[in-house]
């Protein structure tokens, strides 16, 4: 099969799977601000699963139907495991942005490093090196210093609400998806994949059969609107999963989970070029201070992993 031998899955540089995987969930980021008005976010988050499950199985039925065995020992586990990284993260974001900023939003995600760091200390009694710490450090003053503006004024002025506290149970959602992809069982990452996406498909109906009812339900009415949906299921849904996926296999859950902070960088870039939001100093220092944050956590040696 041509996708199973895809590079952006198989090589073995995690770093490259993980800055494949956040710069297009950067631009899923731009894709969510363009749908604005175009497709509602249930829709969005039910289209993207089915289409990208639809898209897989040629791909992959082969895989499934020699992994079976191993997928039904280990269904309990892909069960809990699919919802907490594909569909109960998508829909406490969207419903945290009903009662925070975006500002907020990207602040508080980016404790999802801090939340892999405790998870895996509490479960697996791994635990974070100070470099991988001050990594995290510089990283998120990047995302601080890029979603700030390079204003400590505006920074002063965030409030905080339940919209807040949602976003945080978001993050550790999304965070407990990224340890549990430690205890992957033994199948082809097809199977694997396919069987999240499928179970995410299921559990994403009963958010946007409820969106349905309300005032809020956008059916994609334009070429735009599709195209975001066609780019949704497959770009993030897809080819950043899958890569994300193989580099949190390559570098560790608390190597990996740096690279996350990368995507509100990445966001900020790609809107510059796709939106031409202005590209101001702070953008640059933002990632220089990231990418230098990464750097600095990868130099622990593997005997501290």
């Amino acid at each position: 099969m041509p996708l199973a031998r895809a590079v952006p899955y198989f090589t073995n540089s995690g770093a490259i799977m993980l800055l494949i995987a956040t710069f297009f969930w950067g631009g899923n980021a731009v894709a969510g601000k363009l749908a604005n008005g175009e497709v509602s976010p249930m829709l969005l988050t039910g289209f993207r699963w089915w289409l990208a499950g639809a898209f897989l199985y040629p791909f992959a039925h082969h895989h499934l139907k020699r992994d079976w065995p191993i997928i039904r020992k280990h269904f309990l586990f892909l069960l809990m495991l699919a919802p907490l990284g594909f569909t109960v993260f998508n829909v406490l974001l969207y419903v945290s942005l009903t009662y925070t900023t975006a500002l907020n939003v990207t602040i508080e995600q980016s404790a999802m490093p801090l939340f892999i760091f405790i998870i895996n200390f509490l479960f697996f009694r791994v635990k974070p090196y100070r470099l991988q710490i001050f990594g995290y450090l510089f990283t998120l003053l990047g995302v601080v210093l890029v979603v700030s503006g390079g204003s400590v004024e505006r920074l002063m002025q965030l409030t905080f609400n339940i919209g807040d506290v949602i976003m945080l149970f978001a993050a550790f959602s999304y965070a407990a998806f990224s340890v549990g992809l430690s205890a992957k069982p033994q199948m082809h990452w097809l199977s694997f994949l396919t069987v999240l996406v499928f179970i995410a498909a299921v559990t994403s109906v009963p958010f946007f059969l409820y969106e349905m009812t309300t005032e809020k339900f956008i059916w994609p009415h334009s070429s735009l609107g599709w195209g975001i949906v066609a780019f949704a299921a497959i770009v993030p849904s897809v080819i950043c999963q899958a890569a994300f996926i193989r580099g949190n296999e390559i570098l560790g859950p608390n190597k990996a989970a740096l690279f996350l902070n990368l995507v509100p960088i990445f966001g900020a870039f790609l809107s510059v070029v796709i939106l031409g939001e202005d590209l101001r100093w702070f953008h640059l220092v933002a990632m220089v201070l990231v990418l230098g944050g990464i750097f600095i956590a990868r130099q622990a040696k593997p005997a501290q992993e």
